[in-house]
């Protein structure tokens, strides 16, 4: 693996990126909250940087811990390009998956909240990278190194799918035609960052749209957008936005007034409470919605 991690010779283009979009949105005078704000731009910037920090050191632990699953797998697979092209779908198989479940687990959802904290919807919007969803989201692709892929291998490719994903936050582009069907796209993710009632919890995919329509989580872009939480923190420190819901979901397992309560708050879905211990994610909104105590 290389010292450097790849993403760093990557940040020119994104820079590039983010200055072409932020001229093209000003010439064409969008709505403030699709453009571009100095405090909120910085924060997604400064999560990106300690997203790539605390990458770097998390890999020194999960490429020996993959590698140590790997003497157990199950086929040998070559090198080859079919072998590449077959995970780049597993990857986003495994990345549909991991992704719906950090929205309906709390706990899960503590590590990617952060993500969807801006009321913005840009490119630097895609920066605004967890600092913690490395661990919670190591477990899903770990089956692929069973499997027989080479964790390196699987590195790359997962670095493929953020690259791709970063190109899908822009207002910038509306529609791509018949790649609609297929890819995930600008207008997808849209939807996926929006707090409307419909849009919640909706459109999972990194780079394949087939997945949310084979498992009923697809939504069409309709009505406007709008972005953020359902109940927004109202901050631009990095750190507050990193950690905000990880102290909420611990101050509300604390008070529980017994395990079940604490089991709750942490493994149900967002938005559980214990007068109504059943499955409340639909009723609640749970995407984005912030339990009591959660707001820093």
């Amino acid at each position: 693996m290389p010292d450097i991690d790849p993403v760093f010779f990557a940040i020119p283009v994104f820079m590039i990126a983010i200055g072409s979009e932020a001229f093209v949105l000003h010439r064409e005078r969008f709505a403030a909250a699709v453009g571009y704000r100095l405090a909120d731009t910085f924060a997604s910037l400064s999560m990106g940087i300690g997203f790539l920090a605390i990458n770097a050191v998390f890999k020194l632990a999960l490429i020996p811990a993959y590698y140590l699953v790997y003497e157990y797998r199950l086929f040998d697979i070559p090198e080859v390009w079919w072998a590449w092209l077959l995970l780049v779908i597993l990857q986003d198989f495994c990345f549909y998956w991991a992704h719906r479940s950090h929205h309906h687990v709390r706990f899960l959802w503590a590590a990617h909240v952060n993500h969807h904290s801006s009321e913005h919807y840009n490119l630097s919007t895609a920066l605004r990278q967890s600092w913690t969803e490395h661990i919670t989201a190591a477990p899903f692709y770990a089956p692929l190194v069973l499997l027989g892929f080479d964790p390196i291998t699987l590195l790359l490719v997962e670095l493929f799918n953020l690259f791709y994903q970063f190109g899908v936050h822009t207002e910038a582009v509306r529609s791509l035609g018949p790649l609609e069907k297929v890819f995930n796209t600008p207008s997808h993710h849209r939807v996926h960052h929006g707090s409307n009632p419909q849009y919640i919890d909706k459109n999972h995919a990194g780079m394949f749209i087939i997945w949310d329509r084979i498992f009923g989580t697809f939504v069409p872009e309709k009505e406007p957008v709008r972005y953020g939480l359902t109940q927004n923190i109202q901050t631009f420190n990095p750190v507050r936005i990193a950690f905000h819901e990880w102290a909420s979901m611990l101050r509300d397992a604390h008070k529980a007034r017994s395990l079940r309560e604490a089991f709750g708050y942490i493994f149900a879905p967002p938005g559980w409470q214990p007068s109504h211990p059943r499955n409340q994610h639909d009723a609640s909104q749970a995407e984005g919605t912030l339990p009591e105590g959660s707001t820093p």
